[in-house]
């Protein structure tokens, strides 16, 4: 009785011990700030499409991995099967923090792990292996300086800031994440793009230092008094050597992180001087040409000029206004359009900015344009510099004039109106004439139509139904789909990853793996080289070409570990685009 119970119970639990289980497991559930947490999601199966939570939303930063671990064994007969992702985090908050789901694909169906939650505290103070203590300290020998040109400009002077990343000779920087950035209340400003991060060398602090330059900022102040500029800041992963050496006698390195900030910076702003500053002053700070220039000044009934007001130079050009013309009562003007032609270097903005007025005459005779002036604060002397334009006289040859329009009787009135109008009559020649009675829609053509559609859709339909239902039996042509679809995905996503190495390979080798699923029918779990190249030359691919496909597989499990340049990247994704578009073609 007892043997058959046992036998009972063994076929009974035999489906739960064969379920599939995913799950994530971490070091410890509560640490300091200064510690790093391991987290490893486990699977009894193996599974395509793992997907990672988003460590940095849940608090934590990667700072390894991830990396694979795959084991799989034989004992009576029974196999045992076990895959890992491995990831190492350190936390960038206190606080309880809750690490998301991951998931997965297996066997076509999706696996999520529960989420997890970490108490993260206040530092600790670590002990560290006497054997790999650094020898230097990433603290004293990694610095982030604001260079600001100037700290007591006027207002709308420019000034420029750039932001310095110094490191000593014997520390390597790897990467580095804006923490918080520099914020310009009260400040125009302007970044000027930085194509290519170089590495020199300059003094600081009185020694020897490489630095890069990370930002350039030009500063133009809108009001006097102290101005803060808040800090940028920096999270900083660096290598530092250790007290250990290798084979040739050079210092093991190790990996290290430092968090700077260049720190807040006070501008003491100067307010334009009020003696001698004109009423038409309108903010103009540096130096400038002014001109004012009609496109004609003889003109006939009913055509028009271009009056050009415009300021070129060096100084806060996109902030302040021009003058605006004063024009007789005969002269009708439009709004102006206007144009900026300037670039801003780290010297300050400089080019040109117009305003450009369209003038249409309303009568013959002569009429002027009074002098248009356009007062600036010149920085080199610091007074307030004047420019006035000439008189302009326009000349209107025929037409109505004024005088005889006012002692004419209104009938005379009525033909100088017709007169002006005519000037206008090319804007409309043309009529669009609407009947007044409409047809009913109750009885109509559409309405007929609209009521019979629907009966001639019903076998577009049935047709539809039944090659959907077609569709989702076909289990394994929907599998192939979904994989050919994953593999175009992943693909899309290496691309956006090319300048980081990790995510960049992880995408690329699945995007690989979906190609052979949705090529060779085959799972993941049945990938071996031999397996994948026997396959291929079957379905008559090139063998140069299968090669090169096994070549970069392995490349990209590689490549993920070891260290490797934009330029790699780009190889590596230019040969996967090259040997898929090959193999797509050759494959029959």
């Amino acid at each position: 009785m007892k043997k058959v119970i046992v036998l009972l119970l063994l076929i009974i639990g035999s489906p739960i011990l064969a379920q599939i289980q995913f799950e994530a497991k971490v070091s410890k559930n509560s640490l300091g700030l200064n510690e790093r947490l391991r987290i490893e999601f486990t699977m009894n199966a193996d599974g395509d499409n793992f997907v990672p939570p988003n460590f940095e939303q849940s608090g934590f930063k990667v700072v390894g991995g991830p990396s694979q671990s795959v084991s799989q064994s034989w004992i009576n007969g029974k196999s045992s099967f076990n895959k890992s992702y491995i990831y190492i985090l350190l936390p960038t908050q206190k606080g309880a923090l809750t690490i998301k789901q991951a998931s997965i694909e297996i066997n076509g169906q999706i696996y999520k792990t529960s989420p997890v939650k970490i108490t993260v505290t206040n530092a600790v103070e670590i002990p560290k292996d006497p054997n790999e203590m650094p020898v230097v300290k990433a603290d004293d020998n990694i610095y982030l300086v604001a260079d600001i040109s100037k700290s007591n400009p006027y207002v709308n002077e420019p000034i420029t800031v750039v932001y310095k990343l110094y490191f000593s000779f014997n520390i390597g920087i790897s990467n580095w994440r804006e923490l918080n950035k520099p914020k310009y209340n009260d400040f125009w400003s302007q970044n000027i793009d930085i194509k290519q991060l170089v590495a020199q060398e300059g003094m600081f602090k009185g020694e020897r230092y490489r630095y890069v330059v990370l930002r350039k900022t030009v500063l133009y102040p809108q009001k006097s008094g102290k101005l803060e500029i808040e800090p940028l800041s920096l999270d900083i992963d660096c290598q530092v050597p250790t007290n250990r050496k290798n084979f040739w006698g050079q210092p093991l390195m190790t990996e290290d992180s430092k968090r700077v900030s260049a720190g807040s910076k006070v501008i003491s702003v100067k307010a334009l001087p009020d003696s001698g500053k004109p009423e038409d002053f309108t903010g103009a700070v540096g130096r400038f040409n002014f001109t004012v220039k009609p496109s004609k000044t003889v003109l006939k009934n009913g055509e028009s000029l271009d009056l050009d007001v415009s300021v070129a130079g060096t100084g806060n050009l996109k902030l302040f206004t021009l003058p605006k013309p004063v024009l007789p009562a005969a002269l009708e003007m439009y709004d102006p359009i206007h144009d900026e032609n300037v670039s801003t270097p780290l010297t300050g903005m400089t080019g040109k900015i117009s305003d450009k007025y369209t003038i249409i005459p309303q009568y013959k005779g002569n009429y002027q344009i009074k002098p248009l002036r356009f007062t600036y604060f010149d920085l080199s002397s610091n007074s307030y510099k004047s420019f006035s334009s000439q008189p302009i006289t326009i000349t209107v040859m025929d037409g109505p004039s004024m005088a005889s329009s006012e002692k004419t009787a209104p009938t005379s009135t009525i033909k100088t109106e017709v007169a002006i109008t005519k000037t206008f009559a090319y804007i409309k020649q043309k009529t669009t004439l609407k009947p007044m009675k409409k047809d009913d829609f109750l009885g109509s053509g559409l309405f007929y139509s609209l009521v019979f559609l629907p009966f001639l859709a019903i076998p577009f339909l049935i047709v539809g139904k039944r090659r959907k239902d077609a569709s989702d039996n076909d289990v394994a042509g929907n599998k192939i789909k979904r994989s050919n679809a994953l593999a175009k995905k992943y693909l899309g996503d290496a691309k956006k990853h090319l300048g980081n190495k990790e995510p960049f390979y992880i995408a690329l080798e699945k995007a690989m793996h979906n190609f052979l699923k949705a090529k060779l029918h085959i799972e993941t779990s049945e990938m071996s080289k031999e397996k994948i190249s026997e396959l291929l030359l079957s379905r008559k691919a090139n063998a140069e070409t299968v090669s090169d496909f096994i070549q970069l597989t392995e490349n990209c499990e590689l490549a993920r570990y070891a260290p490797s340049s934009e330029t790699a990247i780009q190889q590596d994704f230019d040969k996967a685009v090259t040997i898929i578009s090959a193999l797509e073609k050759q494959i029959k």
